[in-house]
């Protein structure tokens, strides 16, 4: 299976999980080929960062084939740099990646202003890749309304709203500017941005989204329970808006799964860090789409085969673990971290 979007922290966060632990569990998962994010500390933004990231990588020697995004800021300059590191080095740099708000990392580029710079950069560089987009926009955001002894609330902070009208100004933006390259959207929460998506595929766009096994079986109401740290960004959403894109899943109209691996340790949760340890949440999704009817040629896709087509990346089979093994194979992964966002969804 794929995991294109995960954040195996080391380095400065090597406390949170090395890249050798986090390829590990995730092999152990059955997951053998991962896209890192480039929010590590330090970020993914210059070249010989992102060479040694390469480097580490390697070096761990496990089984899994590892490829990386190349961060973007608001320098053309920089801009220009990545977009050659990628024409360099694909599929090992598989595209860019641009915070349309602030997350964990502060790389959020929040202006439209800095965001049709990018667009247009890229433009003017003839870049044709993929741009992955984390979106809420900061002006919708209220962090006034987050209470720090309720995770629940993190909803009410950042808003549905929120990811809509930044999903809508980024295509809005990116047309604009004339990019033609491929828009994934990451970790949609709500099915209120899955139509402006397919409105925009509808009319030629290239575009892609995804769904985290977290947007797709838990709700706000599990944030509740504060010893589930079920708290990240984009947040979870009303049962309403779980059940949508659970049925999106189904219904083929996302494109395919990402768990948004982001360990933290216990004090930094505490301290109310986004994020949670995600391979584990791969393989129940998987489990409760089976028991719901999903069909080999739909996991298939979900969990790999568009991956490889978007990317341009060679076919090699998709091999997914056998039902019967998918819970005991969740629970052994989410072991290996100091809390378990999933663990009562394991016993209903």
């Amino acid at each position: 299976m794929i995991d294109p979007h995960v954040h195996l922290r080391d380095w400065k966060e090597k406390e949170k999980e090395t890249l050798a632990h986090g390829l590990a569990v995730a092999l152990s998962c059955g997951i053998d080929e991962v896209f890192d994010m480039p929010n590590t500390q330090p970020t993914l933004t210059e070249r010989n960062t992102v060479l040694k990231r390469l480097k580490d990588a390697e070096q761990c020697g496990i089984g899994v084939h590892y490829h990386l995004y190349a961060g973007l800021t608001s320098s053309p300059e920089q801009i220009g740099a990545m977009v050659s590191l990628v024409q360099e080095l694909f599929p090992r740099v598989v595209g860019l990646k641009m915070f349309a708000s602030h997350s964990t990392g502060n790389m959020g580029l929040v202006q439209e202003k800095e965001q049709a710079l990018v667009y247009r950069t890229l433009s003017d560089c003839g870049y044709e890749g993929v741009v992955a987009l984390h979106c809420e926009k900061e002006s919708l955001l209220h962090p006034e309304l987050y209470n720090t002894t309720d995770f629940s609330s993190h909803s009410l902070a950042r808003p549905v709203c929120a990811e809509v009208k930044s999903v809508s100004d980024q295509l809005r933006i990116a047309q604009e500017e004339g990019f033609k390259g491929h828009l994934h959207f990451c970790h949609l929460s709500s099915i209120e941005a899955l139509h402006e998506i397919e409105k925009a595929r509808s009319q030629g766009v290239r575009v892609s989204c995804a769904v985290t096994p977290h947007h797709a079986l838990l709700s706000s109401d599990d944030a509740k329970d504060r010893s589930l740290y079920a708290k990240m960004n984009p947040p979870l959403r009303s049962e309403t808006e779980r059940s949508a894109l659970f049925a999106a899943l189904l219904g083929g109209r996302i494109d395919w799964i990402e768990s948004d691996h982001a360990p933290h340790t216990l004090h930094d949760k505490e301290a109310g860090a986004s994020g949670i340890p995600g391979f584990s949440g791969i393989l129940l999704l998987v489990k409760e789409l089976l028991e719901q009817g999903a069909t080999a040629p739909l996991l298939q896709k979900l969990l790999g085969r568009r991956v490889q087509e978007v990317f341009h990346l060679p076919c090699r089979e998709i091999f997914i673990p056998a039902y019967d093994d998918l819970e005991s194979l969740s629970t052994k992964s989410a072991d290996e971290y100091p809390w378990d966002s999933y663990r009562n969804l394991r016993l209903r």
